[in-house]
Formats: C-alpha cells, sequence, structure tokens
C-alpha cells in the first residue's frame, strides 16, 4: 500500500518538474524573441532538455545565418545556464573567412527540432573551453 503512494508521489513530483522546466524555457523564449532579450537568466541546459527542448536556435552576427544545435551533445555540466554557451559559438564559415574560431553570435530561441532539416550538416558547434 506505502510503496504505491511512494511510486505515485515520485511521478507527480517528475510531472511537475517537467512542467517547471517548459515554463521556464516558454518564458526565456517570449523574451528573447519578443524582446531580443536579455539573455540571463536562462534555463539550464539540463532543465531544457528535460522540457523536450532539444535545440538551442543561434543567430551568426557576421553572415546572419541561423542554425541548431543540439543539446544534447553540448560537452557542459546539466547545471549551466543556457545563456552561457553563446560565448562558445562560432560559426564555421565566418572562422574560415578570419582564418582563426570566430565568435560572433547571438542566441535566438530554444526550440524542441531542428530548423534547418534540409542540411544535417551544421554550421554551429560548441567551442573548446577557453
Amino acid at each position: 500500500m506505502c510503496g504505491a503512494s511512494v511510486r505515485a508521489a515520485a511521478e507527480q513530483a517528475v510531472e511537475a518538474r517537467r512542467t517547471a522546466d517548459r515554463l521556464a524555457c516558454e518564458a526565456w523564449n517570449k523574451r528573447m524573441l519578443g524582446f531580443q532579450g536579455p539573455a540571463q537568466p536562462s534555463p539550464a541546459l539540463g532543465d531544457a532538455i528535460n522540457a523536450g527542448f532539444g535545440y538551442l536556435e543561434v543567430k551568426c552576427l557576421g553572415c546572419t545565418t541561423h542554425q541548431t544545435v543540439a543539446l544534447n551533445i553540448v560537452r557542459r555540466p546539466k547545471t549551466t545556464p543556457i545563456h552561457e554557451l553563446e560565448r562558445y559559438m562560432r560559426c564555421k564559415d565566418c572562422s574560415r573567412l578570419q582564418g582563426r574560431p570566430y565568435k560572433r553570435s547571438h542566441l535566438v530561441a530554444l526550440r524542441p527540432t531542428k530548423i534547418s532539416a534540409s542540411d544535417p550538416a551544421s554550421t554551429w558547434w560548441p567551442g573548446e573551453r577557453d
């Protein structure tokens, strides 16, 4: 009898956490899409993944390319706030022109799916630690 109520409470806690994470991500998206920022405070990387937002849309300020970054492959702790990822994003096209890893990015929004399904090779990748 007690075991079933413990399991039910645990399932309710998981669902409440997912709902809270989803609402935090949606609020951040509305701030970013409606006002173009500020990016902080932002949800944590793990919270965005838990809420079903598996991708981060990023815009290059140099060539205005929009790409998505899969959050499940980002090599940062899951407690890292999303806004901290901006400094690690590098546009491959602009980096080739500069001859070095070139950072010029703007976070756009969290997305549940990729925005460029026709081009599976993303021109953005998470950069190495500076």
